[in-house]
Order: C-alpha cells, then sequence, then structure tokens
C-alpha cells in the first residue's frame, strides 16, 4: 500500500465534533486525491434503523472536484496550489440512531467511453466491492471519554516492584507470601510467581513521581492495591481497603493527592469478573447459602462447587445475574465502583479488570448492560472520569462507547507490532497461544491487522484506547523485539491515535519472557541493571505528543506499509506530522510513492523533529535501521477556512 487515496475518519477535519445528537444531521467531509481520479458523484450511504439511505454530497470546489485545473504554467496547477491536488466533498447524514453507520460510495467516470467504476470507502479502507456493515464508520451518541486522554501518556506501575518507600518499616511477610530482596531474581513460571513478595508500596510510588513527571507521564494507571494473597492482587480480599502492605488507605490518599499537583490522573485496577477465594462476599457466600451474598456467585445446587474465572479456584466468578451485587458493586452510595472515585481518595477512573469476561458464563450474557452500568454510575459521580475495559481479543463488538470508553487490548496494535519488529530468535510467550515463538510479518500485514481490527471502533473509542507496547501481563518489548525496536514500537505508540502507555521500566529496558517474568522490581540507584536508558527518548517523545495539534485532534492517513516502511501523516489544519518507522536500513527512501504534496516534500527536505539516531543523510533518505522519524509538514489546507 503505497500513494494517496480518498480518506475520511472521525477527526475533526472531517466530522463536526466526535459525538452526535439524535436527529441532528452532522455534517461529514471527503477528501479525494486528484492524481487518484476525479470523481463524478459521491454519497453517504448510512443506515437507519437497519436500512440503507443515501445522502449525495456536494463537491467545495466543483471546478476541482471535476479535474478542471489547468494551471498557470508554474508547474503546480491551482487545485494543487490551494488545496494541496486534494478535491474536498461534503455531506450531512440524519442521525437517526445511537450509533450511525456510514460510509461513502465514490464515482469515478469510465474511461474511454466505458462504465463508471464505483469505490466504497469504510472505516477500514477503500474498496472496489460491496463490504460489510460491520466496517462502517461510526458516529454515536455517546459521551466521548474526557478530553485529558485524548494526548495522554499513561504510565503503568505495578506497586510491588516500583519502589520501596525511603522511611519502609520491613513488615512480616504475611503466611502467603515469600519475601524477597530487591535485587532477587523474579521466578516467571511456577507456583512461587505470585507469591514473591518485594515490598514495594504507595510511598514509595509517591516518592518518584518526579521521574514519572520529567517522562511526560499524565496518567498513573495503578494495578489492584486491594488486601490479597498474592502479589498481582487481582484476587481481592476486600474491595473496601487499600492493602496495609502498601501503605492503606492513607498512602492512596497522599498519593493522589501528589499526582494532582503535579497535574497527573491516577486510575486504579478493578476486578469485575472475579474476586479471590479469600474475599469477605465469598467466605460468607460459601459459609451460608442463604447469605446475601450466595447469589453473588455461581454456586452448584448443593452448594459444593463453584464456576471461576479459567478453572482457578482462588478466582470464584461474580454473577451479575444478581441484583445484591449490582447494589453492592456499582449502584449502591458507598460501593464499590463509587467509593474510590469519591474524597478523600478522588481516583480519575477505572481500568476494568476482564471486562471481555464480565457478565459473560454459558448462555448468560449481561456484558454490555454492566458495562453501561459501571459507566453511568463513574459518570455520575465524576463526568470527566475515564472507564476503560481490558478486551484480550478483538474488541471491535464490545466498546462501542455506551459502556467502557475505550479499551486496553492487544489485537490491534501490541500483537502485529511485535510481529512486525520481532527478533528472529525470540522465544517468549505470545499473548497464551501455543505458538513457539513470534511470527514475523511484514509492514503491510501490520496495517490490515490494525485496520480490521480498528474498524468497528468509533473515533472516539480509538482516541480512549491503549496502545500497550507491553503490559504486566505480557513479555517485554526488549525480550521480543531485534535491538532498537522498544522505541519505534513508543513511536508508533506516542504518534497513533489512542492513550500512549509506557510500563514501568521500559524507560530502562527492563527484559522478561512472560507476563510474571516482566514485573521485575525497577533498577533504582543500580546503574547496572538498566539495559538500555530511554529516558530522554520517551520524554521528547511525550513533549512533541502534547504540544502537537495533529496529535491531540488530528487525522490519521497511511501513506505506506510495505515491507521494512511503515509510514504515515497526523494532520490538522495548524500542522501535519509525517512518521516514517522501519525495521531495517533504508536506501533512498521512496518519499515519491507516497504521494507528498509539493509543499510536503518541501518540508521533508528539512531536518526531522524526532529521529532515533543512526545513519541518516537527508538528501538521499537513507534511513538506519530500526528506526523511527518524524518531520513536521505544513497544516492541511481546508476549503472555506
Amino acid at each position: 500500500m503505497a500513494g494517496r487515496r480518498p480518506h475520511h475518519d472521525g477527526s475533526v477535519l472531517y466530522v463536526d465534533g466526535v459525538s452526535a445528537r439524535l436527529g441532528a444531521r452532522a455534517v461529514l467531509r471527503l477528501r479525494v486525491p486528484r492524481d487518484w481520479g476525479s470523481a463524478s458523484r459521491v454519497w453517504v450511504r448510512s443506515v437507519q434503523d437497519a436500512e440503507p439511505r443515501y445522502d449525495e454530497a456536494v463537491p467545495l470546489h466543483p471546478a476541482e472536484a471535476a479535474g478542471n485545473n489547468p494551471g498557470d504554467g508554474s508547474g503546480v496547477g491551482r487545485a494543487e496550489d490551494a488545496h494541496d491536488g486534494w478535491a474536498w466533498w461534503e455531506a450531512s447524514m440524519l442521525v437517526a440512531n445511537p450509533v450511525a453507520r456510514y460510509r461513502f460510495l465514490i464515482e469515478l467516470p469510465g474511461s474511454g467511453g466505458g462504465p463508471d467504476i464505483y469505490w466504497t470507502l469504510n472505516n477500514e479502507g477503500l474498496f472496489a466491492r460491496e463490504t460489510s456493515d460491520y466496517s462502517d464508520f461510526r458516529l454515536t451518541t455517546a459521551v466521548p471519554a474526557p478530553p485529558w486522554s485524548r494526548s495522554a501518556v499513561m504510565y503503568e506501575v505495578f506497586p510491588d516492584r516500583f519502589a520501596r518507600s525511603s522511611a519502609a518499616v520491613e513488615l512480616p511477610a504475611p503466611e502467603w507470601a515469600i519475601a524477597c530482596a530487591w535485587d532477587e531474581p523474579v521466578q516467571g513460571v511456577g507456583p512461587d510467581a505470585a507469591r514473591q513478595l518485594y515490598g514495594g508500596d504507595l510511598i514509595g510510588v509517591r516518592e518518584k513521581l518526579g521521574h514519572l513527571e520529567a517522562l511526560g507521564v499524565d496518567i498513573l494507571y495503578l494495578t489492584p492495591f486491594f488486601p490479597a494473597r498474592s502479589n498481582h492482587r487481582y484476587d481481592a480480599s476486600t474491595f473496601r481497603h487499600v492493602d496495609p502492605l502498601l501503605g492503606g488507605d492513607q498512602a492512596l490518599v497522599e498519593l493522589v493527592q501528589a499526582a494532582h499537583a503535579r497535574g497527573m490522573k491516577v486510575m486504579g485496577d478493578l476486578t469485575s469478573n472475579h474476586t479471590g477465594d479469600s474475599h469477605e462476599w465469598f467466605t460468607r457466600a460459601l459459609a451460608d447459602p442463604q447469605s446475601r451474598e450466595a447469589d453473588y456467585y455461581y454456586f452448584s445446587a448443593d452448594h459444593t462447587s463453584y464456576e471461576s474465572w479459567s478453572g482457578v479456584k482462588s478466582l470464584p466468578k461474580l454473577n451479575w445475574a444478581s441484583e445484591g451485587l449490582r447494589e453492592a458493586f456499582v449502584t449502591g452510595e458507598d460501593s464499590v465502583v463509587a467509593h474510590w472515585l469519591k474524597p478523600p481518595f478522588n481516583l480519575d477512573g477505572w481500568r476494568i479488570d476482564v471486562g471481555n469476561m464480565t457478565g459473560r458464563l454459558g448462555a448468560q450474557d449481561v456484558n454490555k448492560e454492566v458495562a453501561a452500568l459501571v459507566r453511568r454510575r463513574v459518570l455520575e459521580i465524576n463526568p470527566d472520569a475515564l472507564l476503560l475495559g481490558e478486551e484480550t481479543s478483538d474488541a471491535g463488538a464490545d466498546v462501542d462507547g455506551f459502556g467502557w470508553q475505550g479499551a486496553m487490548t492487544y489485537s490491534n496494535f501490541t500483537r502485529p507490532l511485535w510481529q512486525w519488529l520481532a527478533s528472529p530468535g525470540a522465544r517468549v510467550d505470545f499473548f497464551g497461544t501455543p505458538l513457539p515463538g513470534v511470527a514475523r510479518i511484514d509492514a503491510g500485514t501490520v496495517l490490515d491487522t490494525h485496520r480490521d481490527l480498528t474498524s468497528a471502533f468509533s473515533w472516539g473509542v480509538r482516541n480512549a484506547t491503549m496502545n500497550a507496547v507491553n503490559t504486566h501481563d505480557t513479555a517485554r518489548a526488549a525480550s521480543v523485539m531485534v535491538a532498537g525496536g522498544p522505541l519505534v514500537a513508543a513511536t508508533l505508540s506516542m504518534m497513533l491515535p489512542g492513550i500512549a502507555v509506557l510500563f514501568a521500566g521500559d524507560e530502562f529496558g527492563l527484559e522478561g519472557g512472560r507476563g510474571e517474568s516482566s514485573r521485575t522490581p525497577m533498577p533504582w540507584g543500580e546503574p547496572a541493571r538498566i539495559v538500555t536508558d530511554l529516558e530522554p527518548s520517551y520524554a521528547e517523545l511525550a513533549s512533541l505528543r502534547h504540544n502537537s495539534a495533529a496529535v491531540r485532534h488530528g487525522a490519521l492517513r497511511w501513506l505506506m506499509a510495505d515491507g521494512d516502511v511503515l509510514a504515515f501523516v497526523r494532520e490538522s489544519p495548524q500542522e501535519s506530522l509525517l512518521v516514517v518507522a522501519v525495521r531495517a536500513d533504508i536506501q533512498g527512501l521512496p518519499f515519491g510513492d507516497m504521494g507528498l504534496s509539493a509543499r510536503e516534500r518541501a518540508a521533508v527536505c528539512a531536518a526531522p523533529v524526532f529521529h532515533t539516531g543512526g545513519y541518516l543523510v537527508y538528501s538521499d533518505f537513507n534511513l538506519n535501521g530500526p528506526g523511527a522519524y518524524i518531520w513536521k509538514l505544513p497544516g492541511v489546507r481546508v476549503p472555506g477556512a
């Protein structure tokens, strides 16, 4: 894939607002490059009450749309000079349903008197055939995620492994735990993996907020802080308190206050699918079949067995058909969801663990109902809060913006990125698949996968979805990718629509072949344990992300996906950014194949505003790979602006 093609997305260049009002008419715009073809007519095809409807678009500059562009003898025609060789079309569409699906139908005159040619443009791409409604563009009436999430950089902390406070008191290890020295190796597999306790606490996190601020972090995401019988704490024994091993309730209060003082948001991690088997609800339910809590779980008729997450008996599954559970967890005045969003804790949102399995068991499926219930309660308490759901596979069907506002998902970004940048000899856990390692793919397959698995997202959901290079549940990118690959991946995470994500230790090049072994204690004061110091590069990328209108509000248009090269442009009226990622050395990058305008080609002759280093000759465009390069381009010329 290379060159210019017709383009539309949900950004402000093409849609007036990221959400719509039911019954209103939404204004939609399309750009058609003149070197691709001169469209004679364009329609917006929407689905209203399950029936297709067509609204004809009008050219914003009729002479340009019709290809009437003789030029002025300078070598650059009037349309190229006015709008960089693009013809703009505009239509309005009735928002008849909460989810308005639409696509564009483009008519090109047939050559030599032949029949006209028709193209379909949807959220997955351009097709010369009929396509499924599933991949149509989506405009919804859902309230979008808060504006602060749009250009955010999220930093994930696994509390036990991040930092011990300077005045930490050595508490006796609980009976389930194995106390470990900070420099003791992590056990990646076996029964001890969840029992190793290193003693990190929330006070230690607070003391390191300056490090996060220097990296450009906006969101501190904490994995669970509840008391539990494991180091990961996804097996909570109560949702009412912070684990004393982490400093107790006051430590969280002071951490959130300190983060807010630095302009950072703080998100917690809440498991809605299960509790631990030591949870106060479960122990009461198990002891008394007549207890209020008994219907919070799935017990057998004789009350001797119960359903659990993936058959793990220490994680009994919650039954969301229970009205009592809904009140205790969500709707009650001091419910679990509400308690931590209110003073004195004041969390700024939740990441919902196992969001995809919540409310689902066999024939029962109340997943979307529960997600919408949680969302309503969260926004009642704090309309500026963010709610993300974990979706380990294809998130399109679940995350429509009316429940989870965005997703923590691996299918559309993390997995294809690993496969593109993988070291040929990498033998890591590939997201629980039976594969012995990571099968390498080319850039074209990366883009096909990415488009396919984001095509069901509205633009609002897309911008609130996490672009995770790795997390506490995966291998580390440094153990998966070729040398230099993690920084290329971080560049894509920072520059694509979505929430950029760093897992604590990425900035030091920490390694690990699976989720448990990636949870390495941070190398504070131990320079010998820093594998690769990426702090300056991450900070530079975060600054560029925060200060670029193209990243905050801009469109995304792909220019090239071929073998070892991925290239795209983020576009806004104020400025645009050209991002080129390469996984191998490139001798003479073919910018001519990308369809850049004359103004854009001139801008690329200047030095990039960011690059990962290495051999670079601007005149010949020889790029060192793996590497990432970003150029600042002129803003998009919008008709009437």
